[in-house]
């Protein structure tokens, strides 16, 4: 057989700054060679068949996760079921099924990597298997921003602590959710300001704190600064937790369309009013506050 790809293998959830480093360097790799670049990730998320009361939310949903992949510089991206079968495979069998069915050449994995029965193939076990069955091993070293290393678990803690600076920097761009817009139940309108409303989005993906933020968010066609409601909705004693965002400056139908929302800033908390009108003095201060936010560009972290 001859050898042909340059593979890593991965969650590679929220697809960060350190995933990219891989990305890149298989990437270059390929290139150099002559062989084509690729990622073997899985859906669902690993822990949610080994162990799923320990699986961690999702910073990408599976979507999420192919959108970010398509706009790297990897060739091909698999996305593995990952069954209880696989979860038994041995070092060893994992290595053969990538020889066999992606014929890996090269093998380049993140500093902590491990992967096979109980991630017991670490980087000693790989190169023993690799010099055995001739493919090379080599490893990306972890990318830092800050002195904080680019890790999906501190991520997650950033995100659900509200921390979206930390997470933005971390990520390589700001924390986001995709979803389709739904019809609402037209408030907003009646107080002047019109939102768009999220359906309920994956059950694991992961929601920063409920609040008001200063957001972004993209279409196929446009893009347009807003703020977004995360939350109950008690000055309507309506407990149901909803996403509606206010967009700036854009007025056109969005009903069923697909929506990016990136999370800028937190403006404040949600909190009761004693008035509608008290609501939308709020809701103003809020708009004024959240386009202070946005004016200033996002800039993207360096190591």
């Amino acid at each position: 057989m001859t050898l042909t790809s340059v593979v890593t293998v991965g969650s590679f959830d929220g697809v960060h700054r350190g995933h990219h480093a891989v990305l890149e360097e298989i990437a270059r790799r390929a290139r150099r060679s002559g062989r084509r670049s690729l990622l073997v990730t899985f859906e669902p998320h690993p822990l949610e068949v080994v162990n799923p009361r320990a699986a961690p939310q999702l910073l990408t949903t599976g979507d999420e996760r192919r959108e970010m992949l398509a706009q790297s510089e990897l060739d091909v991206a698999v996305f593995m079921p990952f069954t209880r079968t696989l979860s038994h495979y041995a070092p060893r069998e994992f290595v053969e099924l990538l020889i066999h069915r992606f014929a890996m050449a090269e093998l380049v994995i993140g500093h902590d990597h491990g992967f096979g029965r109980g991630r017991t193939g670490d980087e000693s076990v790989l190169r023993a298997l690799g010099t055995e069955l001739g493919f090379t091993v080599d490893v990306v070293e972890p990318v830092t921003v800050g002195g904080r290393m680019a890790s999906s678990s501190l991520i997650r803690r950033a995100v659900a602590g509200g921390d979206l600076a930390t997470a933005a920097e971390l990520l390589g761009r700001p924390y986001a959710l995709t979803g389709v817009v739904v019809p609402g139940a037209g408030r907003g309108r009646m107080l002047g300001f019109p939102t768009i409303n999220l359906a309920a989005p994956h059950p694991r993906k992961l929601l920063p704190p409920d609040g008001v933020y200063a957001v972004r968010v993209e279409w196929r066609t446009g893009s347009a600064g807003g703020m977004m409601h995360l939350g109950a909705r008690p000055t309507f004693d309506d407990a149901a937790r909803s996403l509606e965002v206010h967009l700036f400056r854009d007025t056109g139908d969005r009903y069923g369309q697909t929506v990016k929302v990136q999370w800028v800033a937190r403006l404040r908390d949600v909190r009761k009013f004693g008035s509608a009108e008290e609501l939308t003095a709020q809701l103003a201060r809020d708009q004024e506050a959240a386009e202070r936010v946005l004016a200033v560009p996002f800039s993207r972290a360096t190591s």
